[in-house]
């Protein structure tokens, strides 16, 4: 089993009608699709959240029960759930405003961490959960804790909206890149967080602060991965685009999946890897996201929806 950390969510779509706005609602969070993914990928995973008891709270642990995702971790407050506001900007990507202050999903304290089952073989965590108090410092001690144990992976999805201090961002993400073993980062997210420096200049920082694998996602342009493999690209899919929201969870789910199918499970495994299976396994990734983008909102693939790998 994989257990993903961080916040489950409300995503309100805003629709402009003739009567004025109304909105789509939409159950989400980085954290939460990417347990969603990989259960949608025939992955056993579980979700390590705060999850209030009201009753957007409620919608959302039926939701993960629905989809396969275990529940058993969830921190259960009468704390309210986080909303999120969502627009679509003229590029297509998603542009947010959140509503979480005193949210249940932030309230995660280091004595809620869980003790975990010997079939957890990794732990992957992300998002504003990173950089958020108090959730941001146990999950960080979550990973210190499990680091050489479990394979972690990381995603930083920088939400500058909800904690704009880039130092903060960038202080709190290399802390938790020194335990991590693979992190995957959209080209947008290091521009936020080191402007005007090479990805690949970035990657091999993070790579002597404790990473294996970096990936750098490129949107429409496809992917890119720095390892003791070398440097490995891999190009875009061309696909009519609905929006672009939840494509990098869902690649998120599919690099775990691969490794996963593959029995890549460890750091040394990871290791191990030679650039033509990165490849394939960037490529399974890249198809996993492409599907979600020509869907609105996060909806992410099913296992039959891919080819083998």
């Amino acid at each position: 089993m994989f257990v993903v950390c961080g916040e489950a969510i409300w995503d309100l779509f805003g629709v402009e009608g003739e009567d004025g706005l109304t909105f789509d609602a939409r159950i989400g969070g980085s954290p939460f699709n990417v347990a969603v993914g990989l259960a949608r990928l025939g992955q056993p995973s579980a979700l390590f959240t705060g999850l209030s008891t009201d009753r957007l709270g409620q919608r959302l642990h039926d939701a993960l029960k629905a989809e396969g995702v275990a529940t058993g971790l969830l921190v259960r407050s009468a704390r309210p759930t986080t909303l999120s506001i969502v627009d679509v900007g003229p590029d297509g990507g998603p542009v947010y405003a959140f509503y979480g202050e005193g949210a249940a999903d932030r309230a995660i304290v280091d004595s809620d961490l869980p003790g975990l089952d010997p079939a957890v073989w990794g732990l992957h965590a992300g998002s504003y959960s990173l950089a958020v108090e108090p959730v941001g410092s146990a999950l960080l001690a979550l990973f210190e804790r499990e680091a050489g144990r479990r394979l972690l992976t990381l995603d930083p999805n920088v939400r500058l909206n909800i904690e704009p201090d880039a130092t903060h961002w960038r202080a709190r993400i290399e802390r938790f890149v020194r335990h991590a073993d693979l992190v995957k980062v959209s080209d947008e997210d290091l521009g936020l967080l080191y402007p005007g420096e090479e990805p690949a200049k970035v990657a091999e920082n993070w790579r002597s602060l404790g990473a294996s694998l970096v990936i750098v996602t490129r949107g429409a342009r496809g992917a890119e991965t720095f390892s003791a493999a070398g440097h490995v690209p891999v190009p875009g899919r061309l696909v009519t685009v609905a929006d672009t929201v939840g494509a990098g969870d869902t690649f998120q789910a599919a690099l775990i999946t691969a490794l996963a199918e593959r029995g890549l499970t460890t750091r040394p495994a990871l290791e191990s890897l030679d650039s033509d299976t990165i490849a394939r396994i960037l490529e399974f990734a890249v198809n996993a996201a492409a599907i979600t983008c020509t869907r609105r909102g996060a909806d992410l693939p099913q296992r039959s929806d891919l080819p083998g790998l």
